[in-house]
């Protein structure tokens, strides 16, 4: 989700006034010492944004749900034909008739941040009424995110943009500062 908030910034005329918000932020993080929230509904408008004028490989659409505790709910749309392309066999053999194309999955995260280093976990995942492994989903996450620009590797702590230092999460909200 990170890796989509530091999408460059765009054109203000045609920008919702939510996702300028977000854009100014992030143009001020570099350069200033601030504490921020971002709501839910701003980081769904941001990433709606963001996804529409920058595509992402292996991602066609994303929301999230934020809760207390560092923890993410994130609603995505996902291309498992990449995810199995990308590296066969991914996709556990009883999941590979229900898991084709593009599908929404659910994903719950938990994140922790350490010297402005974010590592997570995930907690639970569903297609559907399907409840689907921690691991699979944890290896198509790493698989998708080292086909996006930046090469992630979400096997390792994954360094905070913006000289961001700390994040966290309350009732709809997260929390920042660099």
């Amino acid at each position: 989700m990170l890796a989509l908030l530091a999408i460059t910034l765009a054109n203000p005329e045609t920008t919702p006034p939510t996702v300028r918000k977000v854009q100014d932020l992030l143009a001020t993080l570099p350069r200033d010492h601030i504490s921020f929230r971002l709501w839910e509904n701003e980081i769904d408008d941001y990433l709606r944004y963001s996804l529409k004028t920058t595509p992402r490989p292996g991602i066609q659409s994303m929301t999230v749900k934020v809760f207390p505790h560092d923890y993410i709910s994130t609603f995505t749309v996902v291309d498992f034909d990449a995810v199995e392309r990308w590296k066969p066999g991914t996709i556990p053999t009883l999941l590979r008739p229900v898991l084709s194309g593009r599908k929404s999955v659910w994903v719950d995260c938990r994140f922790q941040v350490a010297n402005g280093k974010l590592t997570f976990s995930v907690e639970k995942a569903y297609y559907d009424e399907v409840r689907l492994p921690a691991f699979f989903v944890t290896e198509a996450i790493r698989i998708v995110a080292a086909r996006q620009p930046e090469k992630y590797d979400t096997s390792k702590p994954l360094p905070l943009p913006f000289r961001l230092k700390r994040l966290s999460t309350e009732t709809h909200v997260i929390l920042g500062q660099n």
